[in-house]
């Protein structure tokens, strides 16, 4: 039996300041959706920026999706539904920061 490292996927979002409030609940929906329609994807979170130190560089939101390992993530990455879900998302961004990272709970 093989076990696999999860692999957490961080999406920073700086949205265009002219989204509607509308525009973006249907946004993060459709990205929760994602969890749903691709195999693989072990969670989904998301948040807007609540910190006071003033750190953000202008993103605003935060997507914390957990894959069962990287082969997951490449599929999630290659899919046709996250390639639908770019192109609805693409026009309403500034920015984007994407981050991966396997998590661990001690150094080395």
């Amino acid at each position: 039996m093989t076990c696999s490292i999860p692999l957490r996927h961080i999406v920073l979002c700086d949205f265009l300041e002219d989204i509607t409030p509308a525009k973006h609940a249907e946004l993060v929906h459709e990205f929760s959706q994602l969890k749903h329609r691709i195999p693989g994807v072990l969670q989904f979170e998301w948040g807007p920026n609540v910190s006071p130190e003033g750190l953000d560089d202008g993103f605003t939101d935060c997507f914390t999706l957990t894959f069962d390992g990287a082969s997951a993530r490449d599929v999630y990455l290659a899919h046709p539904a996250h390639l639908a879900f770019v192109d609805l998302l693409k026009p309403w961004l500034g920015r984007v920061l994407v981050f991966d990272y396997q998590p661990r709970e001690s150094p080395g």
